[in-house]
């Protein structure tokens, strides 16, 4: 039985996602919708979709689709993942979940209401390269870890009216980049024992650059960055008692990862014929046919703790939203 995909948002984002999908088995891409119909017709045509929409209500009645991919800016994450979840359908939301601890508490507490599958669209974590690096760790093939350095930064072109500058979209460095960065962390070492962080501001009251320590017990510590107006490596790299392993650029995405041990370095390579993106949505496909409400991987405690550390984070670095 096919899974029928609505997707709500014609961005960047989407499109890859979209160009996925149609490679996985058992999955359609049923309905698109914008609050441009234009877009949504354009996008419709472009990867198969039976249905396009000019509101994201008119999708969200469609009684055919199963589960509904959001892929709008962040500040819309919340009121969108909540009309859907009401009307019974299954969401995979892009990350940031939402725009603060709160609007995430309530939107999964309104999908255990509704019985409705939820999960955040984190994908890296969903890849081969990033389980592979993860159970190297829980190994300790190397040795306990001492330390991680990850980064992601690349230049934007100014625009105060668009995503990536604009406060009233969630705009900034740290929920668009840097969530990557602190997801390494939490995901490698937990939750930290304390927090320390530091940030530029540009004209439109965004954080441009975010400089991000964490500090965990026996001395661990993870240093993180993100950027929107400067290029970094966008690398991870792990310290061990002995050795290294480095998860090459661009460590959010498929990618490639170095292990050093004794002076010898070998570089394991992950070879994908998509963009990535088909991994969670394959993942998203086997919790439904089990009926859950929640991912075994993307646990709802996990989008709660990755949440609560960029709501930290924001507070440290003075970044407020209305």
């Amino acid at each position: 039985m096919s899974i029928k995909w609505g997707i709500i948002g014609c961005g960047k984002i989407a499109h890859k996602f979209a160009e996925d999908l149609i490679t996985i088995p058992n999955s359609v891409l049923h309905a698109v919708a914008s609050r441009d119909l234009v877009k949504a017709k354009d996008f419709g045509k472009t990867y198969g979709a039976f249905s396009c929409y000019g509101s994201y209500e008119e999708l969200v009645l469609n009684p055919d689709v199963d589960v509904i991919y959001i892929a709008t800016p962040h500040v819309f994450h919340f009121e969108n993942t909540l009309m859907c979840l009401h009307h019974k359908k299954a969401v995979l939301c892009e990350k940031p979940f939402a725009m603060n601890i709160a609007q995430v508490t309530e939107m999964i507490t309104v999908a255990k209401e509704n019985q409705v599958f939820l999960m955040e669209a984190l994908w890296t974590y969903f890849l081969p390269h990033y389980q592979y690096v993860l159970d190297l760790v829980k190994s300790k093939e190397l040795g306990a870890i001492k330390s991680l350095k990850a980064d992601f930064g690349f230049v934007s072109s100014f625009d105060p009216n668009g995503r990536m500058f604009n406060k009233k979209l969630g705009g900034g460095s740290l929920l668009d980049v840097g969530i990557y960065p602190l997801f390494a962390a939490l995901s490698i070492l937990g939750y930290p024992e304390e927090i320390d962080a530091k940030a530029t501001f540009g004209e439109t009251g965004v954080d441009d650059t975010c400089s991000m320590q964490l500090h965990y017990k026996d001395n661990v510590t993870a240093s993180l960055f993100s950027a929107i107006t400067q290029q970094t490596n966008t690398e991870a790299i792990l310290e061990f008692e002995q050795g290294t392993i480095s998860i090459n650029s661009r460590f959010h995405e498929p990618s490639s990862v170095s292990i050093t041990k004794n002076g010898t370095t070998k570089t394991i390579e992950f070879p994908g014929d998509t963009n990535g993106y088909s991994f969670e949505a394959i993942h998203v496909q086997e919790m439904l046919a089990q009926n859950r409400i929640e991912s075994t991987v993307m646990t709802f405690e996990k989008s709660l703790q990755l949440i609560k550390l960029l709501d930290s984070v924001r507070n440290k670095i003075g970044l407020h939203y209305d």
